[in-house]
């Protein structure tokens, strides 16, 4: 960084927009963000290259000219006061809306308060003040106008926030339980539709409850996708965070499929039943045409329904407002324009007068088209039904927390939420993460950064949406990358994933406000705290009651050994592994290493290096567990000598994890049935089948399956050993 005045305008400018000048990797190796990348990053954020200082300027004055800022969340709050001379010793007057519909009215003197700072802009002279709270205020959202005279009243939305996230009673005393992670697409059965469905859940909870004897069920994010495949399939790369993807509902359930004759002479048609039949003996999810065959049964159940409109559907639509408006209309302009020109892709595409959502142009085809706009919004109707009912049954079978959902970090670029809600997002630069172990060259997750400052303007409108719907019909909630509240690696245009630079987000705001939305929803918080974490990440997660991820793969000592069970903490969640990474029988055989030589995402020095890598780690994993007197003494002491994974080796990592403190302990699918593939390998697309993998076993097989019943028994029997069953 320069050290002459356009360069400390440029470091003031970087720190006013949170950008951190170095950050650690993984490695232990130190990276400072270049000029080049500060300068394009505070650009992205709106300001001038060119007139720094003004910027700066102005974004000083519209902080201490404004009697309050606009939005406060806290737990404990002061009000941080800016006041010009002329009323700094006067009265002020507090008029508060309180969300649940009370009102009141306070007077303060505000000349014993103590000045904090002060500033002069444009001749006149300002100071800060801070005023206690007059008066206990309850957890909500609410609305407040302070007043003086003289002055023009300054409105703010108070967020009044808990100091902890919620936890099940079970939980808040040294209690510990179990779950299942499931791939939901994957779910095989003899009656779905060629990938898993809400009804497939039920059963399948219905399952754990009763043989595995788990708490929960984990599920991928269920947010819509465009279901294309290879690039728009990734349940992390979602069309829209706040709604559902169709895939996964049940039309056999819908009540408009059964009563409608010509749905029902369609579905008993025999090319129908073939093309089931080959949709559910594929052997990946199928989602072009999964997508097309539901969407054509849908119409015809929604043309009956028009015969008798539901008050529900309306109530529905009603209190889904805008947001479900908007994203209905993405889903008939974008299905309307493509079927005018097939070669239309994306929204970015489209005549420029569909580009925005409030266009007259737009509007025009929401007047005219009202019918395709209120089928996509009945088909999230029927969606937010059945996933109702699902947790309900799961918790009704002896899930005692029901159904864990998965909140994405990631939007598609091109998707609904970024034509709907564009001024939220940052252009000119992408999301992604620095060079690791699993990724030598860095991730470019390509979509774009959250613009922090329209959030906080706002109010966190949106934020607050998109915990509410992924979390309302379930028990925990993971967050993807939960780093995210605190900081995000940016990658500007123009640059590679070795050249991007932390920015900050305002993690307070954001963590208090989920742990407020996780009280009123009743759902336990898990934090995916994986990579580039620093360390008063986790502190703060702890501190408000927000479990942290832990992986066995990942939890090691300095030296490269991996930490005995006694170290993991309570306040986490323990896993084997996770979409991204090697099953357990992959990680034995070199699985995950030879699918990325085989993808070309390292070269002949990378895979030799990661063979090398993998074959301390094994013998590493071997020690522990030899430590831990989980594996028979017939058991080979050299790794080298267990080629792969055997019944006594899977047996005792199922047994470590289940024996650590931590309260939650999911096991993967595919690691409680010992498969070799994973769901995902970062940095493809492709050239690996990712997000299309169907389960080993059918729902019946798990049943009847000897295999699958001797996976289940072991597994539950470390659950009820370890004190994890219900």
């Amino acid at each position: 960084m320069e050290t002459g005045r356009e360069g400390l305008s440029l470091q003031k400018a970087s720190e006013y927009c949170g950008i951190q000048s170095e950050f650690w990797d993984i490695f232990g190796h130190r990276h400072v963000a270049t000029e080049a990348c500060q300068r394009a990053i505070v650009t992205s954020l709106g300001f001038r290259p060119d007139c720094l200082d003004e910027d700066l300027a102005a974004h000083d004055r519209a902080v201490w000219t404004r009697l309050v800022a606009a939005c406060v969340v806290a737990s404990d709050p002061t009000f941080t006061l800016h006041l010009p001379d002329s009323a700094h010793n006067a009265t002020l007057t507090i008029e508060m809306a309180l969300e649940d519909g009370a009102s009141a009215t306070h007077s303060v003197n505000l000349a014993p308060l103590p000045i904090l700072a002060d500033a002069t802009f444009d001749g006149h002279h300002y100071v800060r003040k801070e005023l206690p709270w007059p008066t206990a205020i309850p957890l909500g959202y609410h609305d407040l106008v302070f007043s003086i005279p003289g002055l023009p009243p300054a409105s703010m939305r108070l967020i009044v926030a808990p100091s902890r996230a919620y936890l099940p009673p079970f939980l808040q005393n040294g209690g510990k339980t179990g779950g299942i992670a499931i791939a939901l697409y994957g779910l095989r059965s003899s009656r779905n539709w060629g990938c898993g469905d809400f009804q497939d859940l039920r059963d399948f909870c219905t399952w754990a409850a009763a043989e595995a004897r788990v708490s929960f069920v984990a599920l991928n994010p269920l947010h819509a996708l465009f279901n294309r495949q290879p690039y728009n399939a990734s349940p992390y790369l979602p069309n829209s965070i706040f709604y559902q993807n169709l895939i996964y509902l049940d039309i056999e359930s819908i009540d408009e499929f059964r009563n409608s004759p010509e749905a029902q002479q369609l579905f008993r048609a025999e090319e129908t039943q073939r093309e089931l039949a080959e949709l559910r003996d594929a052997k990946t999810v199928q989602y072009e045409r999964v997508q097309a065959i539901k969407l054509r049964f849908l119409r015809t159940a929604f043309d009956h329904f028009l015969l008798n409109p539901s008050p529900d559907f309306r109530e529905y639509v009603h209190r889904e407002g805008d947001l479900l408006l908007r994203f209905a209309t993405f889903c008939a302009l974008d299905e309307h324009l493509h079927a005018q020109n097939p070669d239309l892709w994306l929204w970015a595409d489209w005549p420029v007068g569909y580009q925005d959502p409030c266009s007259p142009e737009t509007v025009a085809f929401q007047q005219e088209h009202a019918q395709d706009v209120a089928f996509h919004q009945w088909i999230q109707w029927q969606l937010d039904r059945q996933l109702a009912a699902a947790q309900e049954h799961a918790q009704t079978a002896g899930l005692s927390i029901g159904l864990y959902h998965d909140l994405a970090l990631a939007t598609d670029r091109f998707g609904a939420d970024l034509w709907a809600h564009k001024d939220f997002y940052v252009s000119g630069a992408r999301v992604g993460s620095p060079p690791d172990d699993f990724s030598p060259q860095g991730q470019d997750w390509a979509f774009p950064p959250p613009n922090k400052y329209k959030h906080r303007e706002s109010c966190y409108r949106l934020f607050i949406e998109s915990i509410r719907k992924t979390c309302r019909h379930g028990g925990p909630l993971r967050i993807d990358h939960v780093m995210r509240f605190f900081r995000l690696y940016w990658i500007p245009d123009g640059s590679d994933a070795t050249s991007g630079a932390y920015v900050r987000d305002f993690a307070d705001d954001l963590i208090r406000i989920l742990a407020l939305e996780s009280i009123r929803n009743k759902v336990l918080i898990v934090g995916e705290d994986l990579g580039t974490v620093e360390p008063h990440v986790r502190e703060t997660l702890a501190q408000f009651g927000i479990l942290s991820y832990r992986l066995f793969y990942f939890e090691r000592e300095g030296d490269g050994s991996y930490k005995q069970a006694w170290k993991y903490p309570y306040s986490s969640l323990v896993s084997s592994t996770t979409h991204d990474l090697p099953t357990i029988a992959g990680f034995w055989i070199n699985q995950d290493i030879e699918a990325r030589r085989h993808a070309q995402t390292i070269d002949e020095n990378g895979y030799r290096a990661q063979l090398a890598d993998r074959v301390r780690d094994k013998q590493r994993m071997l020690d522990l567990l030899f430590d831990a007197h989980l594996l028979p003494g017939s058991t080979p002491r050299d790794a080298s000598q267990i080629p792969e994974l055997t019944g006594d080796l899977h047996n005792a990592i199922i047994g470590f994890l289940s024996s650590t403190p931590s309260m939650l302990m999911l096991v993967n699918q595919e690691d409680l049935t010992k498969e070799v593939e994973q769901q995902n390998l970062p940095g493809t697309t492709w050239q690996h089948p990712n997000w299309s993998r169907k389960m080993k076993f059918t729902l019946d097989q798990l049943r009847s399956d000897p295999a699958a019943t001797a996976f289940t028994a072991m597994f539950r029997n470390w659950l009820a050993r370890t004190g994890r069953t219900k």
